[in-house]
């Protein structure tokens, strides 16, 4: 059902995506974003995203904490803001790498950070929106999101995701807790990593 869903959202939005990627190239940067992520079972993928930050910016530092960080770009601010860097990930979706609903993809190398119950996050496909971004996004430590990541999975639905994806399209305008507030309650910031 996901990639249904995800091949005619991309048809609707298609050309939005299109105007944005072109604005993205306006300022002389490439448009999309591509990472490499860990993915059912840890399985390594390609994420891709619409640029926000500077080519510079290290890929692997500290999210902005907020709109006035100097690496994020004019347009990039504003695509972060109302989360619409997200939407090529519809394309990922599609492969079938990333599911409508799930935990958020993260680093591979953050895997052996894990315990065994958090490493419990891998048993689904990761999502474009998940629990821990409706209970606070930016604003929980990686410990409290990893936390909602594991409730999701013991708690897979469809009716789960329905609400999900109903909740997130509602939050979409209130543009709350987008920014970083607190890495962790125990590691340092990733700088440097």
């Amino acid at each position: 059902m996901d990639r249904y869903v995800a091949l005619a959202a991309l048809l609707v939005v298609g050309p939005v995506l299109l105007l944005l990627a072109w604005l993205v190239r306006r300022d002389r940067h490439p448009a999309l974003f591509r990472q490499t992520r860990a993915g059912l079972g840890g399985r390594p993928f390609t994420l891709l995203k619409l640029r926000t930050m500077r080519p510079d910016a290290d890929p692997f530092g500290d999210s902005p904490q907020s709109g006035q960080d100097p690496r994020l770009t004019r347009i990039g601010r504003w695509l972060r803001e109302t989360s619409l860097d997200e939407l090529p990930q519809l394309v990922n979706v599609l492969r079938g790498e990333m599911s409508l609903v799930g935990p958020r993809p993260l680093y591979m190398q953050q895997i052996q950070e894990w315990d065994t119950r958090q490493r419990r996050r891998l048993l689904v496909k990761p999502g474009l929106t998940g629990l821990a971004q409706l209970r606070g996004r930016g604003g929980l430590t990686l410990e409290e999101k990893l936390e909602w990541d594991v409730r999701y999975v013991e708690t897979i639905s469809l009716r789960t995701d329905l609400s999900i994806l109903l909740q997130t399209f509602l939050s979409l305008w209130k543009r709350a807790g987008i920014y970083e507030v607190r890495y962790s309650r125990t590691k340092p910031r990733r700088s440097g990593s």
